[in-house]
């Protein structure tokens, strides 16, 4: 018997010479580097506008705004009026006004008046006027011990309490009754029994979850039953897919 071979078909995948991106080619688009066996078609530039002397033009356009105010003669003439504040009086000469003069206070001329004395300050004694004024002398105390003409009574004074020739100072340096500590009676006599005060402790059980009656669903089992052939649809595999590469070894 004669086998047929089955002709293989050729696809892209299977060639493994250079591909297209394996040969670089020059452009034929743009006027740098350009195929020179291919028609180039011209290759034109927007440029900037040039100034033209001739395109000028000095009057005023619609973009120059006019004042309503001006006429073809001038300004209006209107008066105008503008609120400003007082200037200063440039008149350096002030010369007083007649409210200036107390006229009452003055005493006629021509009549007799009376002496008027004024209460001043005292002036400084002079190196000469070294006598002594009568407040600088003082009268002897009539209170107290220090009596210049009289019998003083004896004074007491109330001071605080020394360490030193008192009733309280120890001139033996011995130690009191509070300096010893007193002895635990556990050693002397018998110890007592002793006791601590613990936490309370778990009662032992199993700890592990278990599945309560709604965690099985026994709709489900077909174990005891017939059960249909189940058929899943899967994809399609090709030697030509390229795998999905995540870590990348150097």
């Amino acid at each position: 018997m004669e086998t047929t071979q089955r002709k293989q078909i050729m696809i892209a995948a299977r060639e493994r010479g250079p591909g297209p991106g394996r040969y670089g080619l020059p452009s034929t688009v743009g006027s740098k580097a350009h195929d020179f066996t291919r028609h180039k078609k011209p290759a034109y530039s927007f440029g900037g506008r040039l100034d033209n002397v001739f395109s000028k033009d000095v009057s005023p356009g619609p973009k120059y705004y006019v004042d309503p105010r001006m006429s073809r003669s001038g300004a209006e003439g209107n008066p105008k009026y503008s609120m400003l504040g007082r200037q200063a009086d440039p008149n350096i000469f002030r010369p007083p006004g007649p409210g200036t003069y107390d006229n009452h206070k003055v005493f006629p001329q021509g009549e007799r008046k009376a002496p008027v004395y004024s209460i001043a300050g005292r002036t400084r004694y002079r190196k000469s006027d070294s006598i002594p004024a009568a407040n600088a002398y003082s009268l002897p105390q009539l209170i107290g011990p220090k009596l210049v003409n009289k019998r003083g009574n004896p004074s007491y004074s109330m001071t605080k309490r020394t360490n030193i020739n008192g009733f309280a100072e120890d001139l033996a340096k011995t130690p009191g009754p509070a300096k010893y500590n007193t002895t635990n009676p556990n050693v002397i006599k018998g110890k007592q029994p002793q006791y601590s005060m613990l936490g309370r402790n778990s009662l032992p059980g199993d700890n592990t979850r278990k599945p309560g009656p709604g965690a099985h669903s026994p709709e489900r089992v077909y174990a005891n039953k017939r059960k249909a052939p189940a058929i899943s649809m899967g994809i399609r595999h090709s030697e030509f897919i390229t795998p999905l590469i995540i870590d990348v070894v150097d």
